[in-house]
């Protein structure tokens, strides 16, 4: 029997499992119970003006975004070498004592750092993938990919309607919650938590030159396919963010939605990606194979950004929303597959690597489409009466990605492991 059955058949394999799916959700909890109330914070602390707080906010997520694109692969090396447990407790308790931070900050550039702390620790997402990599096996592990998805869309729904709740009480009501959901979750996994990687499975030593983003795309070109499916990785975050950088401003200049019907439609999103990540992924997974499911959730992910890019009307855009989210097919699917191509003792710098790379698509893909929507809303657009054009390109994309998947893979064709067949 192999080391990683040994610990899949732990007696606290479980409890494990219910920690990193908690840590997941409470990490998305935390993260949106703010959303609603971080722009009006930054209002205030720069004297009340709007045109200040837009440009200091869109700072804030390229920062965020920026942090996580450094620190990912430092955290997933360093998992390599001292284990997954204490890299994941760390960040979560960095990431209370860091909301704790920006309840209190009483100047811009306090909080400013606490957001850029926040991104560092948020890079842990990378080490609860490489620890679902190390005690699951492998025909089960798009399945535990798609319960992460699930703690997602959970986390979508309940953390901005929570934030706004709180907020409404206190603006800085919701930074407490976020801190106090963080240090619970930390104080969970202290007594809960297990090792994942034992010490004969982990690096000799740590590498700088493993640890920073540029020798995190190096150790992908080790693996030819690993490096193909981490172009389509990149793909598919450069084409979400044309729903981050857009959706409401899109759906306001078209339908004439204000924050409600945004809410209800947001809420309606995570309620699909749950749906799908929980129980689609599991029930299809054995019947489709992992290629095959990839393609799949590509191909339901073109045809929704088509769909909202040139919805006539709002019923029409709203039931774009259930193909869209079929999308989450492809992820667990895809995050399975390449742990399956990397070495056990370097799942902890290829988990780092790839949410490096969604980290860089998140510095430039809201400035792109937020400037593509600007240009086809205004007198000068190449295309006339194509509001959607955001959605067109990332459409454009995702089939770059279909197309680079479907290369990569063609030797898969047809397959389905013969342990998934018989779950």
């Amino acid at each position: 029997m192999s080391e990683p059955e040994i610990i899949a058949e732990h007696p606290r394999r479980h409890a494990a499992l219910a920690f990193i799916f908690v840590t997941v959700l409470i990490d998305i909890l935390s993260f949106g119970i703010i959303i609603p109330v971080l722009p009006h914070l930054v209002i205030e602390l720069v004297g009340g003006s709007i045109a200040k707080a837009a440009v200091w906010t869109s700072a804030f997520g390229t920062l965020f975004m920026l942090m996580q694109f450094v620190c990912s692969p430092i955290q997933g090396a360093l998992s390599d070498r001292f284990g997954r447990r204490t890299v994941i407790l760390i960040s979560s308790f960095g990431l209370g004592v860091d909301f704790i931070v920006m309840a209190l900050a009483p100047t811009l550039w306090l909080l400013f750092l606490g957001r850029a702390v926040s991104g560092m620790c948020a890079a842990s997402f990378s080490t609860a993938n490489a620890y679902i990599a190390d005690i699951i096996p492998r025909e089960k592990r798009a399945a535990s990919y798609g319960m992460l998805g699930a703690a997602f869309g959970i986390g979508f729904i309940v953390g901005p309607a929570l934030g706004g709740l709180l907020g409404h009480i206190s603006i800085r009501l919701p930074f407490w919650a976020a801190a106090f959901l963080a240090l619970v979750n930390f104080g969970y996994g202290y007594f809960v938590l297990p090792e994942s990687l034992p010490p004969d499975r982990r690096s000799a030593r740590f590498d700088w030159s493993h640890a920073n983003p540029l020798g995190a795309v190096v150790l992908l070109k080790r693996y030819p396919q690993v490096f193909s499916l981490a172009a389509v990785f990149f793909l598919l975050a450069l084409a979400q963010y044309s729903i981050n950088a857009t959706y409401v401003l899109y759906t306001d200049f078209r339908y004439g939605w204000g924050p409600q019907a945004v809410g209800w439609t947001l809420a309606l999103v995570g309620l699909c990606t749950a749906i799908v990540q929980a129980g689609l992924v599991r029930r299809l997974m054995p019947k489709l194979g992992e290629r095959r499911m990839i393609l799949t959730g590509l191909c339901f992910s073109i045809t929704g950004f088509v769909m909202f890019g040139l919805a006539p009307s709002a019923w029409a855009f709203v039931a774009a929303i259930p193909v869209f989210c079929l999308a989450g097919l492809a992820g667990p699917a895809a995050q399975a597959m390449v742990t399956h191509l990397v070495d056990p003792h370097e799942q902890g710098r290829l988990q780092g690597a790839l949410t490096s790379l969604q980290s860089l698509a998140g510095i430039f893909g809201p400035a792109l489409f937020a400037n593509l929507f600007a240009l086809f809303i205004s007198d000068h657009a190449p295309v006339k009466h194509l509001p959607g054009a955001a959605f067109v390109l990332a459409a454009v994309l995702v089939f770059a990605a279909l197309w680079v998947t479907a290369y990569a893979t063609r030797h898969l064709r047809g397959y389905v492991p013969p342990a998934a067949t018989q779950a």
